[in-house]
């Protein structure tokens, strides 16, 4: 039985590809105006698949209820962007755009306009992750604490306003003060401060307890001095921070619309896109 409801699952799924759609729920206002959309042959194909689909799951529901406990179950996933622990519970301004995928869990407060991207993990469970206004943490970076460490020290994690950290880059209880730059891959260890339009060269590891002054880039593993910044590069940690202001924005309106209009949506560029096919052959 469980191999015939899912090749029922599977042939419903089938029909339904050819008209652009795969719903997962039942009938609503918008399946009425995808209705619309189509001619009469695209919405009998549509209604075909459709209770296909919801004859197969009823029977993939009766053959796990004769298998008992011996049947495969899917799991849903468990993933929160934002997570307690213990009583400790995230703060996120309502203008800061988190990535799905993102974790952001424990004491971590996130400033107004800043945005956290995808696969990043902010993890303020032993101490507090702080992150100012209009900054951006990128693609897969970690931010974490300090508890307790060699020299004896507690250590959070302070992030400045306006402050550009690069993909995959690793900050653990230290220091980014406003309208820095953090290259891709770097890692900061513990009681590392960088100064106001401090920056750190992609790839470098930055020693416990050093400083980075203003205006200064260093860079390297460990990271060293290397030279002084211009002042056209001190202009562009600013605007990096506000390119992805802007494009936070974008993801953020992406990342909300409902499935059920995207789906509409794609129904609607399948058909725009049919006549010039026609031409083009």
């Amino acid at each position: 039985m469980r191999i015939l409801c899912l090749l029922v699952q599977f042939l419903g799924p089938e029909i339904q590809s050819n008209q652009g759609l795969k719903p997962y729920h039942s009938p609503t206002v918008n399946d009425h105006l995808i209705f619309v959309a189509m001619g009469t042959l695209g919405r009998a194909a549509y209604t075909v698949g459709f209770w296909i689909r919801e004859t197969g799951q009823a029977m993939d529901r009766l053959g796990s209820r004769l298998q008992g406990n011996n049947y495969f179950k899917e799991q849903l996933s468990r993933h929160r962007s934002l997570m307690n622990v213990y009583d400790k519970a995230p703060s996120v301004d309502k203008d800061a755009f988190v990535a799905p995928s993102a974790s952001i869990i424990g004491d971590v407060k996130v400033g107004a306009g800043s945005s956290i991207w995808y696969g990043c993990v902010l993890r303020g469970d032993v101490n507090t992750i702080s992150i100012g206004s209009g900054t951006n943490i990128q693609d897969h970076s970690l931010v974490h604490v300090a508890k307790s460490n060699l020299p004896g020290k507690v250590l959070p994690t302070v992030i400045g306003d306006n402050v550009t950290v690069g993909h995959s880059a690793v900050l653990h209880g230290c220091t980014v003060e406003d309208e820095a730059f953090v290259g891709m891959k770097a890692t900061l260890l513990d009681g590392v401060v960088v100064e106001k339009h401090g920056m750190v060269a992609a790839g470098s590891l930055v020693r416990q307890d050093t400083r980075i002054p203003s205006g200064e880039v260093w860079g390297g593993n460990p990271a060293k001095f290397l030279r002084k910044l211009t002042q056209e590069e001190i202009a562009f940690i600013s605007e990096s921070a506000a390119n992805y202001g802007s494009l936070a924005k974008v993801h953020a309106a992406e990342n909300a619309k409902p499935l059920d209009k995207i789906e509409f949506l794609k129904v609607l560029q399948k058909k725009a896109n049919e006549p010039r096919s026609l031409l083009q052959s």
